[in-house]
This record gives structure tokens, C-alpha cells and sequence, in this order.
């Protein structure tokens, strides 16, 4: 209505108080024909062609308070920009084309000034009065040098400059903006130094992140007790002031990738505030003061690709950290015999958990990946708290039996422990389990409960299959079945297997022998007996290529790897699409071989909101129709074969009988047990 209101008020678009539609500005812009009248531009489309205005484009504009234009990148400027109107409140220009601002620019007024991805030197020269102004943010203004004196601008509260990369003068003023709360300089790849002292009392987030010259941080000065996220990771700080004691609201530290950090001040360690310290990567970081279990809150210490040698006894008093990393350990011991870790004379360099673990209770994450370690002790039964263990790329052969203790334990990952023969028993809630690329795997124990039912990632387990066969794959597949209403966190639980093999088992009726897709119908009345669609596909690689020249898509997993690969299902259900799941792996660890099988189970509980609308149509015969469609990401990889199975309730009603009847046994036969025997397939 008030847009309608607006555009009644005069034919002519200048002569309107405000402009939002596209023609109308660029008809107001190309022409000059602004008037006094216009109080607000706001452009939320992109400049479709280059545009060249005239300098004095906004001259007539003088009662203007809103310039808001979205996307410029296409607007030129040949002659500059005569003036602006100074009772402009906000601007929001991206990819202003000009060095400097008007020089005859005085916005009193102003409250904010977005100016990201402009060509901005420098803001202002001397001193501007600006006591309304709260936000400044120039990200990715790549040509700003320096920032302007702010000593008139008491009441800022955000400075944005994240990404200016030839930014290498900060003004002294900055040290004393006392209403600042958000200050972001990351990827400020040329500045070398700050004020020599602070004094922001207001200061919330202080963000270095990627100055790779800064080499020293400023004294604090008075009160910062605000405070709470200070990111100087990947700067070349060497140490950090004693007055980082004034930090006293401090509640996280990133220091990681520092590589030229050497020490840190004991008062760094004895914030009763700290939740999170990150020092993986300060790879000239060879010590930890005994002080460090006066951080009563800690809840996150990342100390992976460290120099730290020795670990302080005082560990044990982190009541209350969650996630601990220690990825990348070559060498520890400790100071007593009050032990976390010790030393043997073996190459093992973390040989032995004992009883302070049992301190961290609270423990809930814990990542020895990579750390050389030759053999794991019993006492990780302590932490009764363990939801993910990351021992991925360690040499042990074996898992200790004591494992089925860590009963809250959701997250096994053990991808790239190339010697590891057997998994023991494990604690029945677990959820996932990732073994890729252990080779030497022959041996996995299922138990007997019918609650361990995880999502299995068994990619070149190749001696698994050969020692037992495709035995355990049928078990959890009807385990899948039986016990589809549970949840994992706030998801659902995963229901999949990726195991060696290279033939769709005949169990899965509908099948294609030579592609990615599988259709069918069904008739509209069987939707709501469906219980949950079974899906395999069959992929491969092809021609294998080195490691180095892959691409890691942009995603993670559970650990600190990033997937070189990904497939995809999804299913469609009367041309809607209710359901689609990811798979990703990696070759970090060494060539995936052809040929695997991913099967995946979903309930139809957990198809998205469009099932009912879905499975409420039918055509003209009155069928619905189904199609299962996977696609792939990554270097070499081809799905071969797919296929799917419809899991309706008298298919769970007669697999729950054969496992009533067969529940002493760890793999339990089922009528299904021939159907994994790789013999040959019928297409659809």
C-alpha cells in the first residue's frame, strides 16, 4: 500500500520520495532528473550493463537520507562524484567506484556506511564529526591504505575491514573507540602493527584472522572486560603482553597456525572465563605451564600439530572440557607419575592411558589422530562421557575389549589404521563407524542386541569380506529395518553401509545393470503400508591419478579431513523430491579400489514434508511412480549398477520372527542370507 501510495504521488519518477524499482532509478541516474524530493534509493538488483553517470548524478538529491544499492560493480564514475547529501543516515554501496568520497561530504547524520568490494583509498582526511555513525564496513576493499582519524566518532560500535588486503596504516585513534564492539581486520595481509595500546571497554569480537605480518599485539590498557573472542590464528605474533590479564570476560583464544608464537604469558592460563583455546599449528609452542588446569571453564583445548612435548599434570583438573585434540603428537611424556600420557622406551610415543583421564568427565570429544600410536590401552573405559574417538592414521592391531565400557560412545573413526585386524565388541548406542582404508581388517564383532545398528563406512576392508563374507551386511540391513525410530541428536539416524563389492544383491528387486537411475510404480494404495525404501548402488574408479592433484570438495567429515569424493541419492515420489542423502569419502589415505557397494536404508517416518502431498496423487491408472536417482562428485568415479527394494510392514513382521527365533546367534541367518552371494542380477 505505502509503495502504491508513493508511486500516485507523482508520474515523474524524480519527484518521488522514494525509488525501488530498477527502471525507475536507472531512468533517474542515466537522465539527472533527481529532484529535491527523493529521500531514499534503495536497489536491490544488480546493474545489469556498464553504466557511465555524471558527476553530479546526485546533486539535486540534497533531502536524500537512504542510498542503499545493492550491487554497482557496473557503475562508472569518468568524472568523479561532485557531492552527496549530507543528510544522508545510511549508505549502502557495493562496489563503489571511486578512491575517495566528495570532498565536500559532511553527513552529520550518518548512522551507517557499507561501502564492501569499493575502490576506496582512504575514508577522510584531518577529522570528521560524525557522533551519529555506528557502523563502518569496507570488506574486501582491496585498494583502502589506511583508516581515518576516528576520534570523532565516539559512538562506533562495528568496524569492518575484513579482506582489505593493502590496509597497512591503523590510526592511534582506533586504540580508544570506547562504544566499539566488533572490530575485524582479517585478511589484512599488509598490516604489520597496531596502536601501541588499547583501551576499548565496549570491545566484544577482535578479529586478526590471516594478518600474516602482525607480529605483536597492543598493551591493554583500563578495562576490557567485554571482551569475549579474540582470533589472531595465522598472524606471525610472536607472544602476547602481560595485560592480557585485563581480559578478565575472555572466553575464547584462537591462536592456531601461529608459527611464530614461542611462549604465552602465564595469565593466559589463568582466566576463570576461558571455554575455548586453540593453539594447533604454533609449531614453535614446545611447553604448557603447570597453571594450566586453573582453567576451570575450558571446555575446547586444540593443541594437534603443536610443538608441546610435555603435557602438565594439571590436565586432569579440566573438569570440564568437552572436546580435547591432540592430532599430529610425534613425542609426549609428563612430569610425575600422576601420568596421562607416558613414555616407553618403544617408538610408541603415547603409550599408556592411566587414571587421571578419569578426571575429564566431561569429555565428550577426543582426537589422537595421527600420533604414531602403536597400541591402545585399557583405560579409556573412564571416559564415560565419549560421544567421537578420532583415531584415524595410527598403527595399533588392536582395539582394547574394554571399549564396550564407553557407553555414550556415538562416533568410532579409525579411517587409515592400515595394521588394525579385529574390532571388538562395541557399546550397542553407537552410531557410526569409519574404517576406511584398514586394510588388515578382518574381523568385525556385531553382538548380538538389536540396538547396534550403525552407519558403517568400510571403504577397501577388503580381508573383511573375504574372512566373513557379506554375512554382517545382511544383519544390519534388517537391523536397519526392525529399528528405524530412533534418532541421532538432532538428526536422524544413519542407515548405510560402504563396504567392497561389485554386484547389486538380489534382494534388491528393482534393478539397473548400466546406470544411475531406477524407476518404478506402485499402486497409490500401497503409500501408506510403505515402511521405508532400501537403496545399493555399485561404484567405481577408473585409471587412478596421484593424490596431489585432487581437488577436496568443499565439505567435511566427522574428522579434520576434507572428502575428495562424493555420490548422492535421492528419491522422487510423483515428481517430488522427498529424500536425498550425501556419501563422501577421501583418498587421503591411499587408493580407493573398484569396485564398492553403498547401501542405504531411509523410513519413509523420515521423508521430507512433501511425502503427503506426494504420496496423496496417483496417475491416470492410479499408480505412483518412484525414481531413484545417484549422481557423483570427484575424480574417476562412476556408478555403475543401482537398484532398490520397497520395505513394506509384512517384510519387518517377518524379518522380526527370523530374528526371534535366531537371537543367540551374532549374525543371525535370515531367508535373505543368500541374497548377498554376488551371484548374477536381473535388470528392470
Amino acid at each position: 500500500m505505502g509503495q502504491d501510495i508513493v508511486r500516485r504521488g507523482s508520474k515523474e519518477h524524480g519527484k518521488r520520495t522514494r525509488l525501488w524499482l530498477y527502471e525507475d532509478i536507472l531512468h533517474v541516474l542515466k537522465n539527472n532528473t533527481g529532484t529535491m524530493i527523493v529521500e531514499g534509493i534503495m536497489l536491490n538488483t544488480r546493474i545489469q550493463k556498464e553504466e557511465h553517470l555524471d558527476a553530479k548524478v546526485f546533486s539535486k538529491m540534497k533531502k536524500m537520507r537512504l542510498l542503499k544499492v545493492v550491487d554497482m560493480g557496473n557503475v562508472k564514475l569518468p568524472q568523479g562524484l561532485n557531492c552527496l547529501s549530507n543528510d544522508l543516515r545510511i549508505i549502502e554501496w557495493n562496489g563503489y567506484p571511486l578512491n575517495f568520497l566528495p570532498t565536500n561530504f559532511q553527513p552529520n547524520k550518518l548512522v551507517e556506511l557499507k561501502m564492501p568490494c569499493s575502490s576506496i583509498k582512504q575514508l577522510w582526511n584531518g577529522i570528521m564529526i560524525l557522533d551519529e555513525l555506528k557502523i563502518i564496513d569496507l570488506r574486501n576493499s582491496q585498494n583502502l591504505i589506511e583508516t581515518p582519524n576516528l576520534s570523532r566518532v565516539p559512538n562506533l560500535k562495528q568496524l569492518i575491514l575484513q579482506g582489505c588486503t593493502a590496509l597497512s596504516k591503523i590510526h592511534p585513534s582506533l586504540g580508544n573507540l570506547k562504544q566499539l564492539i566488533q572490530l575485524d581486520l582479517s585478511g589484512c595481509k599488509c598490516l604489520e602493527s597496531l596502536p601501541h595500546k588499547i583501551n576499548l571497554e565496549s570491545l566484544e569480537v577482535f578479529i586478526f584472522s590471516g594478518c600474516s605480518r602482525l607480529k605483536s599485539f597492543p598493551e591493554v590498557v583500563g578495562n576490557m572486560s567485554c571482551l569475549s573472542e579474540l582470533y589472531l590464528n595465522e598472524t606471525a605474533i610472536e607472544d602476547l603482553p602481560l595485560s592480557v590479564e585485563y581480559l578478565t570476560g575472555l572466553i575464547k583464544l584462537d591462536l592456531r597456525d601461529c608459527k611464530n608464537l614461542s611462549s604465552l604469558p602465564n595469565a593466559c592460563y589463568s582466566s576463570m572465563s576461558l571455554k575455548i583455546l586453540t593453539l594447533s599449528g604454533c609449531s614453535k609452542l614446545d611447553e604448557l605451564p603447570e597453571n594450566l588446569g586453573n582453567l576451570k571453564g575450558l571446555e575446547e583445548l586444540d593443541l594437534s600439530g603443536s610443538a608441546i612435548k610435555v603435557l602438565p599434570t594439571s590436565i586432569k583438573l579440566l573438569k570440564n572440557i568437552k572436546n580435547f585434540s591432540l592430532c599430529g603428537y610425534k613425542g609426549l611424556s609428563l612430569k610425575s607419575s600422576n601420568k596421562l600420557f607416558q613414555q616407553r622406551t618403544s617408538p610408541n610415543p603415547m603409550a599408556m592411558f592411566e587414571c587421571p583421564l578419569s578426571g575429564l568427565w566431561s569429555l565428550t570429544k577426543l582426537d589422537l589422530s595421527h600420533c604414531n600410536l602403536q597400541d591402545i590401552p585399557d583405560a579409556f573405559d573412564c571416559l564415560l562421557s565419549l560421544l567421537t574417538l578420532n583415531l584415524e592414521g595410527n598403527e595399533f592391531i588392536w582395539l582394547p575389549k574394554s571399549m564396550i565400557q564407553l557407553s555414550n560412545l556415538q562416533d568410532l573413526l579409525l579411517r587409515g589404521c592400515s595394521n588394525l585386524r579385529s574390532l571388538p565388541k562395541l557399546p550397542s548406542n553407537i552410531k557410526y563407524i569409519d574404517a576406511t582404508q584398514c586394510t588388515s581388517l578382518e574381523t568385525l564383532s556385531l553382538g548380538s542386541e538389536y540396538d547396534f545398528r550403525p552407519a558403517l563406512q568400510l571403504l577397501n576392508c577388503v580381508k573383511l569380506i573375504e574372512n566373513q563374507g557379506y554375512s554382517y551386511m545382511s544383519t544390519m540391513l534388517r537391523r536397519y529395518f526392525i529399528n528405524d525410530k530412533h534418532y541421532y541428536g538432532q538428526d536422524k539416524l544413519a542407515h548405510y553401509i560402504s563396504i567392497p563389492g561389485g554386484e547389486i544383491p538380489k534382494w534388491f528387486t528393482h534393478q539397473n545393470h548400466v546406470g544411475d537411475l531406477v524407476s518404478l510404480q506402485i499402486p497409490s494404495d500401497f503409500c501408506n503400508k510403505l515402511m521405508g525404501i532400501a537403496m545399493c548402488v555399485v561404484f567405481a574408479f577408473r585409471q587412478h591419478s596421484p593424490f596431489e592433484s585432487f581437488d577436496p570438495l568443499d565439505f567435511e567429515d566427522f574428522g579434520h579431513n576434507k572428502y575428495t569424493h562424493k555420490l548422492s541419492c535421492s528419491i522422487e515420489f510423483n515428481n517430488y523430491k522427498i529424500f536425498e542423502v550425501d556419501n563422501g569419502f577421501s583418498e587421503e589415505f591411499g587408493k580407493i579400489e573398484p569396485y564398492h557397494l553403498w547401501l542405504q536404508y531411509e523410513p519413509s517416518q523420515f521423508f521430507n514434508k512433501d511425502w503427503e502431498k506426494a504420496s496423496s496423487k496417483s496417475n491416470a491408472n492410479g499408480f505412483s511412480d518412484i525414481k531413484i536417482k545417484f549422481k557423483k562428485w570427484g575424480p574417476r568415479l562412476e556408478v555403475t549398477k543401482c537398484g532398490t527394494h520397497l520395505v513394506f510392514k509384512q517384510d519387518v513382521e517377518d524379518l522380526k520372527q527370523t530374528m526371534v527365533g535366531s537371537s543367540n546367534c551374532s549374525c543371525s541367518i535370515t531367508p535373505y542370507e543368500d541374497d548377498f552371494d554376488g551371484s548374477p542380477r536381473d535388470t528392470i
